[in-house]
């Protein structure tokens, strides 16, 4: 593991993208719907075991909160969607926010997609996908929590959301991801550490 995944620290939290940090360097975000899993894959990405607040109430991530692996690259953590307990108003308000980040920064290399794997590709995420490829923006996907299926189902999972990939984002990828078991966590890296253009 690249040693900037485990110095990664809080950097900021913010209710919309205006008041981010400076749009400099290199970023990589992370969205999905807010029982996906996000703050337990930024964890076991990092390697640390509190970096991002997990908690029994999905919906909690309700702004951008930023985290920083060293001056010049960035984690983002996006507010969850599609399953909060909040009012309408504001949840249209996350996701102009949402839809505003992604379309102006410039910094943003790509987006990590995180779907529950028996759960995979909700209207939601078809949305994220067809948005990210009208932007021009790469997207990798983790199906998270696989451990909660047997190999043979998890892996039909992977090639059915493999399969209707083209239609959505031609040039997304996909894989398997457990952040129980780390199933998955190098290959994600992988993924970053092309983005982020770490050594």
């Amino acid at each position: 593991m690249t040693a900037s995944y485990r110095q990664a620290r809080f950097l900021l939290s913010v209710p919309e993208g205006r008041l981010a940090p400076a749009d400099e360097g290199a970023e990589a975000a992370f969205a999905g719907r807010s029982n996906a899993g996000k703050s337990s894959a930024l964890n076991a990405i990092t390697g640390q075991r509190a970096l991002a607040r997990t908690s029994k109430t999905p919906g909690r991530t309700q702004q951008l909160n930023f985290f920083a692996l060293d001056e010049r690259r960035r984690l983002v953590d996006l507010p969850g969607y599609g399953y909060a307990k909040v009012p309408q108003a504001m949840k249209q308000r996350w996701q102009r926010n949402l839809s505003h980040y992604l379309a102006t920064r410039r910094s943003l290399r790509g987006l990590v997609l995180l779907m529950d794997c028996r759960h995979p590709l909700t209207d939601y995420d078809r949305q994220m996908l067809r948005w990210c490829a009208d932007a021009g923006l790469p997207v990798h996907i983790l199906l998270t929590k696989a451990d909660k299926l047997k190999r043979g189902p998890a892996s039909n999972v992977l090639l059915a959301v493999r399969k209707q990939l083209p239609s959505l984002h031609p040039d997304a990828s996909v894989q398997l991801f457990s952040a129980l078991r780390k199933t998955g966590v190098d290959e994600a890296r992988a993924v970053l550490d092309r983005w982020l253009a770490l050594p």
